[in-house]
């Protein structure tokens, strides 16, 4: 009978093992599923299904009668307040997509196919506040609105930021400098001897880069040097850099350095920054750094701050030998060294590249590359030589900010572009705008916007018509139009390549205005969903912000119909007299809260 118990022992214990694997698994799997599929609905391709009673024939331009407009847009569950549709990692997990982590696939853009869109308006968090204005923002936030505080305590003895009552605020300080980024910013204009220490070098360092930017207190701190700069930072561990980054009135961007370039243009910064941004750069053959020379103008700077420029240890000392040699090779010289930070200069002409011995890695990209094609391009691991004109110039050839904004920047050649052109299409926007203003009436202040998007920047005239507002311009060109954006970082201002029928990729709330010239018909034409945009605008346009539609009467007039479902009130409408090819629609996002919000807030 001892042998009979002891036999069955075991088997007992086994089942009883599986039996709670069993249960533990379905309670698993019905926690997953709720989180996909019963809270947090998926919504159907567009507005037709959540109450527009159009048939599948009728066009955007072609709604009936009042009946059958949407009274109402379903909002999302509480837990989407922070959605970004094409880097949400709930679909990156749902999908079961493989990406290869090590190259940060998984940071990049994957967005969702229509039917897996939420087709819901993101609510604003609870308690969220109407942002603080700038200048006093790039300073404090309210930390209601990104409710988010770990890196406060994360890197507390960085002076990233600090929790103070119901706010964040930032002392400037960073990785590399803790005692303040002013501090450090003028030690790299002393390190280049710069007149009087000042970065931006008599106007002729205007455009920066600052990859694994934190939250962008270096391009914070830049702007009082009449310097723009892009940060730019992933969605990864130390999420939400970029949106206390936007929530400051700083220009930013989410994006990372993995296998796709950039979305900017070749030749677009004099100087790029990394202060101990964690990036491998001699990866797959420096490929990542090869990115970086990609977007360094003619003479540009690379300014890296890491333990890798002053190499005590014998990891670091290899790191510093590998770099050395390979920057070397890509002829960037020592401009300076200080310390832990290294400043490398790029050449102004292709000199260099043509004297390099045969078989010299990295290698020239081949001479059909398009070095300013980036939406969707994968990086190459090749160095692009200047083009005819800049090698001859010994450089950009751009005037030093501010008169780069109206001179005609040479590159305007690429798109046989006459100065006339350049000049008249200026004027118009300068006009264009005066009249937006004229509009808007007191419904706005010299603080009432301060993050601006053009969604169609064709040249950039609208962002340089804003020049004496204190604001600055996130400048959008349709990947699939005349690749202007060379034409805006030649001006002195920022801006990225996008597909408008996906998701921006920036957090909700993140903008004061937002102008669209003709975006919905582009939209219509291309068969994309006008009524996924309107949503997606609602998405990144913050409370109490205003929209500007410059479009057909027709497209106007369909617009007008779905406010009260986007909870937009009509600011102003002007041509939509009969005739008129244009009309123009200033719309303001209303401040609304859930029921969990009022609940939480109160």
């Amino acid at each position: 009978m001892a042998k009979g118990r002891a036999d069955g022992n075991p088997r007992k214990r086994f089942v009883t093992t599986a039996l709670i694997l069993i249960i533990v698994g379905a309670l698993f799997y019905l926690y997953f599923k709720n989180i996909g599929s019963s809270s947090i609905q998926y919504g159907s391709k567009s507005l037709k299904d959540i109450g527009w009673k159009g048939d599948e024939s009728s066009s955007f331009t072609e709604l009936g009668d009042d009946s059958d407009i949407p009274k109402t847009i379903p909002v999302c569950d509480d837990r989407l307040s922070e959605l970004i549709p094409c880097l949400d990692r709930n679909l990156i997990y749902q999908t079961r997509l493989k990406l290869d982590l090590t190259l940060m696939e998984h940071y990049e853009r994957h967005c969702p196919m229509p039917e897996r869109h939420y087709n819901c308006l993101i609510p604003p968090p609870p308690g969220y506040k109407i942002p603080i204005k700038w200048p006093k923002s790039r300073d404090q936030v309210w930390q209601a609105n990104i409710p988010h505080t770990h890196l406060a305590t994360e890197k507390s003895d960085q002076n990233w930021m600090v929790v103070k009552g119901d706010k964040i605020v930032f002392p400037g300080g960073g990785t590399h400098f803790h005692y303040g980024a002013d501090k450090y910013i003028a030690l790299i204009a002393n390190m280049l001897k710069f007149p009087n220490n000042n970065i931006n070098n008599g106007g002729r360092v205007r455009n920066v880069f600052d990859v694994g930017c934190g939250v962008a207190s270096f391009g914070g701190y830049l702007l009082s040097s009449d310097i723009l700069a892009m940060s730019l930072a992933p969605n990864d561990v130390h999420e939400n850099q970029i949106q206390f980054a936007l929530e400051r009135g700083i220009p930013a961007y989410l994006g990372v350095l993995g296998t796709k370039r950039l979305p900017y243009p070749s030749r677009s910064f004099e100087l790029a920054h990394c202060s101990r941004c964690r990036i491998d750069w001699l990866q797959r053959d420096g490929i990542l750094l090869l990115e970086l020379d990609r977007l360094l103008r003619p003479g540009g700077y690379f300014a890296f701050s890491s333990p890798e420029a002053y190499a005590l240890d014998e990891e670091y000392q290899r790191i510093w030998r590998e770099m050395s040699d390979l920057v070397r090779r890509m002829c960037w010289k020592v401009a300076a060294k200080r310390n832990q930070t290294v400043i490398w200069v790029k050449p102004l002409t292709n000199n260099c590249y043509l004297k390099r011995a045969p078989d010299t890695q990295p290698p020239l990209c081949k001479s059909d590359d398009d070095p300013d094609a980036v939406w969707g391009v994968n990086m190459e691991a090749c160095i692009t030589r200047y083009s005819h004109q800049m090698h001859k110039a010994r450089g950009s050839g751009l005037a030093p900010w501010p008169a780069r904004l109206t001179a005609p920047p040479p590159r305007l050649a690429d798109f046989n572009y006459s100065t006339e052109m350049f000049e008249k299409d200026t004027e118009v926007w300068r006009q264009q705008v005066d009249n937006y203003w004229t509009m808007l009436g007191d419904k706005i202040k010299p603080d009432t916007v301060r993050n601006v998007m053009d969604m169609k920047a064709n040249l950039g005239s609208f962002a340089a018509a804003l020049k004496n507002k204190d604001v600055w311009v996130m400048n959008v060109v349709p990947e699939n139009g005349p690749n202007t954006l060379k034409i805006i970082y030649d001006r002195g201002l920022l801006g990225t390549v996008h597909n408008w029928c996906e998701a921006f990729s920036t957090y909700p709330r993140t903008y004061d205005l937002l102008h669209a010239w003709t975006m919905f018909s582009d939209i219509i034409e291309k068969e994309c969903s006008p009524e996924d945009l309107l949503i997606e605008m609602d998405r990144i346009i913050r409370p109490k912000g205003f929209i500007i539609i410059n479009d057909k009467p027709s497209v106007v007039l369909s617009i007008k119909k779905l406010l009260p479902a986007l909870h937009w009130q009509a600011v102003a409408i002007s041509g939509m007299d009969q005739g008129k090819d244009d009309a123009v629609l200033i719309i303001q996002k209303k401040i609304w809260l859930t029921s969990e919000s009022i609940r939480v807030s109160e």
